[in-house]
């Protein structure tokens, strides 16, 4: 993709449709851009500027491009900004309009990273196995009608990438992203600061990685466990370890989902393609922060050798877990990566995982849930993600829950009951984290949207990997 600056008239600007975006009851700034009948024409229309007000208008030759598409930018802030050029973006890519310039009144160097950020979230799709008559172009050149700044074009086109790296790995389905394919595409971020090392299942086992093991076991494709380690050039600020739930597939195992609970589980990996996207980001933002990548890749399958309830496994650190489901497999891979990370010297360690559905009944679609009981990190972590306009939602985290996880046979058991669900898991998690500032992102709800939801298409979000980025370079 390729962005461009320009100060011309939007009438004169050489694209295929140009995004005007109108903050709220200001929509009669629209006639000293194009004259006082395009106001009348979307008052007629009752488009007032508030957000997720669109409108898509043929210009009728006053303007050079064929379209014009306008959107409600609200209050004009930064996310009200990043959410109109996101609406502009899934309509310019409804219409296959491969250039589309972008004019705001209020436009400056400070909305570049929202304005690119925002419509290439929306101009996304992942159209690989479409016919090749059904795909519509994405949109592969931006011109911003504003203040001109390259450095923080070329930083807002890294996170799109990297986002969209992360949302590319959770749509490709189960047959094309697995454990070792996982691996691979980690592997092709290698470079003079990024060194990535896998494991497998062997080295699994023989390290004591007992919840990978079991939970890998079932299937034909084997276990992975992924380290990618990033260092900047000169002496790091701080060191951070992202640990990512890589469940490429997830049936259940025996304790068997449904049908309709399986379709969609080629996601289970979401918070594995977000660490992976992340160090997407970081190969080419280059912060001067230590950062490693923890995966553990697995498919949870049905087999003859599958593992079982009341099985009794030893992670990483030596703990050991007694088996009540094995559908909660997420927080067994989790629990390895963790116990490694924590002998890493790390500052802080943040886990992502598509881990409950209890997380989406309590907070729906929009909202990750925020584990931990460092008040410091949780407030950076929620302020970058308001950045970002990604929804981060702190959760009670109470030790006295920790009781539904008492075992009868082992250290601890892998589920609490239905009460609380989502809480016990992270409490699970807390169990295998040791010398370091530590916070649980359930990311069940934003990972995956079986539908549209704002300006994102049904499937993978990339849920978090901007925030991360952000956090990281706090």
């Amino acid at each position: 993709m390729k962005i461009s600056f320009s100060n011309e008239s939007v009438k004169t600007v050489d694209c295929e449709a140009v995004a005007i975006a109108i903050a709220k009851d200001k929509v009669e700034q629209v006639t000293s851009l194009l004259g006082a009948q395009w106001t009348e024409a979307l008052q007629q229309e009752k488009f007032t500027g508030k957000i997720d007000d669109q409108l898509i208008l043929p210009s009728l030759g006053v303007c050079k491009a064929k379209r014009l598409i306008f959107v409600g930018a609200g209050n004009g802030t930064t996310n009200d900004i990043r959410r109109a050029l996101g609406n502009a973006g899934f309509l310019a890519r409804t219409k296959g309009a491969s250039s589309v310039a972008v004019h705001s009144p209020d436009l400056t160097t400070n909305s570049i990273e929202p304005v690119v950020s925002g419509f290439f979230a929306g101009n996304y799709r992942y159209d690989r196995f479409k016919m090749t008559k059904d795909r519509k172009a994405p949109t592969d050149t931006l011109c911003i009608m504003g203040p001109e700044d390259q450095s923080l074009a070329a930083a807002a086109i890294h996170l799109v990438n990297a986002r969209n790296l992360a949302r590319d790995l959770v749509n490709g389905p189960a047959d094309v992203i697995y454990p070792e394919s996982l691996a691979q595409v980690a592997r092709e971020l290698a470079d003079d600061n990024i060194t990535v090392t896998v494991w497998d299942e062997h080295k699994i086992k023989s390290e004591g990685m007992g919840g990978i093991t079991a939970v890998g076991q079932g299937s034909s494709n084997p276990a992975r466990f992924i380290h990618l380690h990033y260092k900047p050039t000169g002496t790091p600020r701080k060191k951070i370890a992202l640990v990512g739930k890589g469940v490429t597939f997830d049936s259940g195992g025996l304790s068997l989902k449904s049908s309709a609970g399986m379709q969609t589980m080629r996601c289970d990996m979401a918070g594995s393609a977000s660490v992976i996207g992340a160090f997407k980001g970081i190969k080419h933002l280059q912060p001067d922060v230590e950062v490693h990548g923890l995966i553990g890749a697995v498919e949870n399958m049905c087999a003859a050798n599958s593992y079982k309830l009341g099985d009794i496994l030893t992670i990483y650190n030596g703990k050991t877990v007694e088996i009540h489901n094995t559908d909660a497999e997420g927080r067994l891979v989790l629990a390895d990566c963790l116990s490694y990370g924590s002998k890493l010297g790390v500052d802080y360690m943040v886990d992502l995982a598509t881990l409950t559905g209890a997380c989406v009944v309590a907070l729906g679609e929009f909202y990750s849930a925020l584990y931990t009981n460092d008040d410091a990190l949780a407030a950076d972590i929620v302020a970058a993600a308001n950045q970002q306009d990604e929804g981060v939602w702190r959760m009670p985290f109470p030790d006295f829950y920790k009781e539904k996880l008492k075992a009868d046979w082992a250290h601890i058991k892998n589920v609490g009951g239905r009460a609380a669900g989502s809480i016990t898991a992270g409490l699970f998690l807390s169990e295998f984290v040791t010398d370091t500032k530590w916070a649980h992102l359930d990311i069940a709800g934003p990972a995956f949207f079986d539908k549209k939801f704002r300006y994102f298409t049904s499937g993978g979000t990339g849920a978090m990997v901007e925030s991360l980025l952000k956090w990281i370079d706090q």
